[in-house]
């Protein structure tokens, strides 16, 4: 049998990724019904987040989350009444949005279906997207770039060992700036660490910190 990193398993419960290996965490799914996004739903994170890309200040705002990862902020966004476009390169990662996507939309629950509903899941490198949809109204783009791997030795959660581990995702948020910042007619917002110094060492307008993460704000209007 040949040696594999990572198995994508199609369960009764949905599509996850099982990776190998003695030191493996537990497998990955994207599941925006379970408890955690629903947990979410009441968190300060969200508050944060929805100020950061102007909910409140303009209506029906469109969203172009140019780093899908597993869309649980694309979810978030779209729970407070963006319209999201996902854009995710990796096929991998693609697999997973699209099957967690599906089965919120042809699931029972009302919820699922309305919020889905305004999600729209791209295939392909945000890079591609932008200059396919250049001069159109975008009105928000949000990248959340790989954070940088610890140097510590405590496990970080799994979903973030996918990324370093399986994918070796290169940090592409300071490609993905410059185009963001020509697309965006509102706003660009950046996800960085706590600490982190700015993306591409360019000084935001504002910024909104969380305890772990904070939110880097570029106006473009």
């Amino acid at each position: 049998m040949t040696d594999c990193e990572a198995l994508l398993q199609e369960t009764p419960d949905g599509l996850q990724l099982q990776l190998c290996g003695p030191d493996a965490p537990g497998p990955i799914m994207v599941d925006f019904g379970g408890g955690r996004m629903r947990h979410r739903r009441r968190g300060g994170h969200n508050e944060l987040l929805g100020r950061a890309v102007g909910i409140g200040k303009w209506p029906d705002l469109s969203v172009l989350d140019a780093t899908a990862g597993l869309g649980r902020d694309s979810f978030v966004l779209a729970d407070l009444g963006c319209r999201v476009t996902l854009c995710e390169r990796s096929d991998l990662v693609f697999a997973l949005l699209r099957d967690g996507l599906e089965r919120a939309r042809s699931g029972s629950d009302a919820w699922l279906r309305e919020v889905s509903g305004r999600m729209q899941l791209y295939y392909g490198d945000s890079l591609d997207w932008m200059r396919e949809h250049a001069g159109e109204a975008v009105d928000v783009v949000y990248l959340d770039p790989m954070f940088p791997a610890r140097k510590k030795s405590a496990r970080v959660k799994k979903e973030m060992w996918l990324f370093q581990r399986l994918l070796a995702e290169d940090d592409r948020g300071e490609q993905l700036l410059a185009p963001a910042l020509a697309l965006a007619q509102r706003r660009v917002v950046v996800k960085r660490p706590a600490s982190a110094p700015p993306l591409a060492e360019r000084r935001p307008d504002f910024q909104l910190s969380g305890k772990a993460v904070r939110f880097d704000v570029y106006n473009c209007s």
